[in-house]
């Protein structure tokens, strides 16, 4: 499984760790940024992920800023991408579960490593469910579509 991950300033010790622990586990990882701590704006990092899901270089995309939230908005901003913001590993596992989520958000400033560590753990071990959530996720992506 090959996963991609990128961050602003605020998430990059985050990033690194998180790399650090997926390839541990013997998953192969692409590192889209950031590659240090100088400021750096989060919507680029958001849209490099992003790109590399969408093209199928990456199964699925991390993606981290200093709360989770700045880079999670710019992600749901790009046609296809389904981001999730997570603090917890129930929320991780459940996004893949029930909403296919294909980019996980994280926040390096308010997310204990350990934390984010099982909730990567959870995001990408869980597969989504179909089913009743596939009716779900369709009519999200028609309001993306604007069908609905």
């Amino acid at each position: 499984m090959k996963i991609g991950i990128a961050a602003d300033h605020g998430g990059y010790e985050m990033k690194e760790e998180l790399i650090l622990h997926m390839q541990k586990g013997g998953l192969e990882v692409i590192d889209y940024g950031t590659h240090g701590l100088e400021s750096v704006d989060y919507p680029d990092y958001a849209k490099r992920v992003s790109q590399g899901v969408l093209s199928g270089e990456v199964q699925w995309g991390i993606a981290i800023c200093g709360t989770g939230v700045g880079i999670s908005i710019a992600c749901n901003k790009i046609n296809g991408i389904r981001a999730a913001h997570c603090t917890d590993s129930y929320t991780g596992r459940v996004v893949r579960k029930h909403n296919n989520a294909n980019i996980l958000c994280l926040g390096g400033r308010i997310t204990g490593i350990e934390i984010a560590k099982d909730i990567v753990d959870a995001f990408l071990s869980s597969d989504f469910d179909g089913g009743r959530h596939a009716m779900r996720v369709d009519k999200v992506m028609a309001i993306e579509e604007g069908e609905l």
